[in-house]
C-alpha cells in the first residue's frame, strides 16, 4: 500500500487543475494535429491515396466521434463519477492515438481517429464540471480559462510540430505527431492516483459521505479554511433536488428549479458558440492567406501559424476579466464586436486589392481576439454553472454534443460558402453574431461569483429579497426575470464577505443529524 501523503490544498487544487487542463490540451491538439499530416507523401501512400472526400471523411470521423463521446458521457459520468470518466476518456485517447500512430492502412487509422473523437468528447465533457465543482465561486472562471488557454497551446502546438516534422524523412512526418498524443494522455493518467472526486458528486451519490466530503472539501480550500458554510450550501442543495432524479425526463421539466430553462440556456450557450463563424479561421485561415494576399503555401502557413500564436496570447487577458467582469458582459459585447470585425472583413475582401487583404487579415486577428476574450472560457463554463446539481453532467455532456455537431455544420459549410457567396458570406456571419448578443442580453442570467448552490436560488426566487422585477428603465424590462434577479444577485455577493454570501446558509456546522434528515428527504 502507498504511504504517499493525500495532497491538501496547496497542491490537490492545482494538481486537478492541471489534470483537467492537459484534458483540454488533447483536445486541442486533436483539432489541428490532421491539419499538416494530410499533406505528408509518406501519409498519402500508407492511406493508398485517398481521394479528397476519403480524407474529409477521415477528419470528419473525430468530430463524429466527439459526438458520441459527449453523449456516452452523459449516460455514464453520473454512474463513474468525474474523476474516473476523465480518466477513462484520456485512456481511449492513448489507446486509439498509438493505434493511429502505428496505422497500416486507412480502415485502422479511421476507426483510431472516432475513439479518439469519443475518448475527447468524455474528456471535454467532463472537465468543466470537474473543474466547477472542485473551485471557489470567486476562481472558476479563469481556472476555466487555465483549460482553454492550454487547448489553444495545443492546437498551435499541433501547427508548429506537423510543420517542424514535414521535413523529417519517411513516416517520421505524421507517426511521431500522431504518437503524442500518448504523452499527454498518460500524464493525465499518471496523476490519476493523487486526484479526488468532487464533494458535490460525492455527498449526492453517496449517503454516508458526509465525512468523506467534508475531508475532501478541506483539502481542497486548505485546513486554514472554515469549510462548513460551503458544505452547508451543498447539503441544502441536495435537499431542494430531493425530489429530481436525475434521470433524462428532468432535463425537460420544470421541478421548481426551472430545470428545463436552465438546461436549454447550456445547450444554447454551447451551440451559438460554433455561430460566432470562429473556426472559418481556426480551420481555413492559411487558405485565406493564401487567396487574399496572394502568399506562397508555406508563408500561407507560417502566418497561419502565428496567427495561432496570437490566439494563445490574447487568451490570457480572459483569465483577468471573467471573474471581475462577468460572463454576460463579455458575451454581449464580444459578440457585437465580432459582429463588426466580420463586416471589416467582407468589405475588406470586397474591395479586391493589396491593402484590403492587409486589412483582411488584421480582422481576421481581431476575429480571434474577441473570440477568446467573450465566447471561448465563457463559454465551456456556463453550463456547468447554469446546471443544477442532478442533472449537471449529463446537461454539460449534451451541451458539449451541441457544441461539436455546431463545429461540424460550420466546417462543411464554410468552403461552399466563400465559394459561392464570395464577401457576403462574412455578412451573413456577423448576423449570427447580432442575434447571440441579443439573445444573452435578453435571456441568459450572471452566474460569476455565485456559489454554485446559490444558483439554485436565483432560479427558485429564494434570493433574501432579490427579485429581478424592478428595472430603472423600460428595455431593461425586455428581459427575462431571472436575468434581473442574477444581476442583483451577484451584487449583493460582491458586497458580501468574499465567499460568505448572503444566498448560502450561514457558517454553523453541518451535523451528522441534519445530514441524516436531508436523507430521508430523498
Amino acid at each position: 500500500m502507498s504511504t504517499t501523503p493525500p495532497p491538501h490544498g496547496k497542491w490537490l487544487l492545482p494538481l486537478t487543475t492541471s489534470a483537467c487542463s492537459a484534458g483540454f490540451l488533447l483536445f486541442g491538439y486533436d483539432q489541428g494535429v490532421l491539419s499538416g499530416i494530410i499533406l505528408s507523401p509518406s501519409f498519402l501512400a500508407t492511406m493508398g491515396y485517398p481521394s479528397p472526400l476519403i480524407l474529409g471523411t477521415l477528419t470528419a470521423l473525430y468530430d463524429l466521434g466527439a459526438v458520441l463521446g459527449a453523449l456516452l458521457a452523459a449516460l455514464c459520468s453520473d454512474d463513474l463519477g468525474r474523476k474516473k470518466t476523465l480518466l477513462f476518456g484520456a485512456a481511449l485517447v492513448g489507446i486509439a492515438g498509438l493505434a493511429m500512430a502505428l496505422s497500416q492502412d486507412r480502415i485502422q487509422f479511421g476507426i483510431g481517429r472516432v475513439v479518439v473523437g469519443i475518448g475527447i468528447g468524455l474528456v471535454c465533457s467532463v472537465c468543466p464540471v470537474y473543474q466547477a465543482e472542485i473551485s471557489r465561486g470567486k476562481q472558476r472562471g479563469w481556472m476555466v480559462c487555465c483549460q482553454l488557454t492550454t487547448m489553444l497551446v495545443g492546437l498551435a502546438g499541433a501547427y508548429w510540430v506537423n510543420y517542424g516534422f514535414y521535413f523529417a524523412p519517411g513516416q517520421k512526418q505524421w507517426r511521431v505527431p500522431l504518437g503524442l498524443q500518448v504523452v499527454f494522455a498518460g500524464y493525465i493518467l499518471g496523476l490519476g492516483a493523487w486526484l479526488e472526486e468532487t464533494p458535490r458528486w460525492l455527498l449526492r451519490r453517496f449517503p454516508d459521505s458526509l465525512e468523506k466530503g467534508r475531508e475532501v472539501l478541506q483539502r481542497l480550500r486548505g485546513e486554514e479554511e472554515d469549510v462548513e458554510e460551503e458544505l452547508g450550501g451543498i447539503v441544502e442543495a441536495i435537499a431542494r433536488e430531493s425530489k429530481a432524479e436525475g434521470g433524462w425526463r428532468d432535463l425537460v421539466r420544470d421541478d421548481g428549479l426551472k430545470t428545463d430553462k436552465r438546461f436549454y440556456l447550456a445547450v444554447g450557450i454551447q451551440f451559438m458558440q460554433q455561430m460566432t463563424g470562429i473556426n472559418i479561421v481556426t480551420y481555413y485561415a492559411p487558405t485565406l492567406y493564401k487567396t487574399g494576399l496572394g502568399m506562397s503555401e508555406e508563408k500561407a502557413l507560417l502566418l497561419g501559424g502565428f496567427t495561432q500564436m496570437w490566439y494563445v496570447l490574447a487568451s490570457f487577458v480572459t483569465w483577468y476579466t471573467i471573474d471581475r467582469v462577468g460572463r454576460r458582459k463579455l458575451l454581449v459585447s464580444m459578440a457585437f464586436g465580432m459582429g463588426a470585425v466580420l463586416i471589416g472583413e467582407g468589405l475588406a475582401t470586397a474591395a479586391d486589392s493589396h491593402l484590403g487583404a492587409i486589412m483582411a487579415v488584421v480582422c481576421l486577428f481581431l476575429l480571434e481576439g474577441c473570440f477568446t476574450w467573450g465566447w471561448m472560457a465563457c463559454v465551456w463554463i456556463y453550463p456547468p454553472e447554469i446546471l443544477p446539481l442532478s442533472i449537471r453532467a449529463k446537461g454539460s455532456a449534451l451541451a458539449a454534443a451541441a457544441d461539436f455537431i455546431g463545429n461540424w455544420i460550420v466546417v462543411e459549410v464554410t468552403p461552399v460558402g466563400i465559394s459561392t457567396m464570395g464577401w457576403t458570406f462574412y455578412l451573413v456571419w456577423a448576423g449570427f453574431n447580432l442575434v447571440n448578443g441579443i439573445v444573452v442580453w435578453l435571456f441568459y442570467p450572471e452566474t460569476g461569483g455565485l456559489a454554485l448552490e446559490a444558483v439554485d436560488l436565483v432560479f427558485t426566487g429564494q434570493t433574501g429579497g432579490v427579485t429581478g422585477e424592478d428595472s430603472d428603465a423600460w428595455f431593461g424590462r425586455l428581459q427575462w426575470d431571472r436575468v434581473r434577479a442574477a444581476d442583483e444577485a451577484v451584487r449583493a455577493t460582491r458586497l458580501g464577505d468574499g465567499e460568505r454570501q448572503p444566498l448560502l446558509p450561514s457558517s454553523s456546522a453541518v451535523s451528522d443529524e441534519t445530514w441524516m434528515s436531508c436523507q430521508d428527504t430523498r
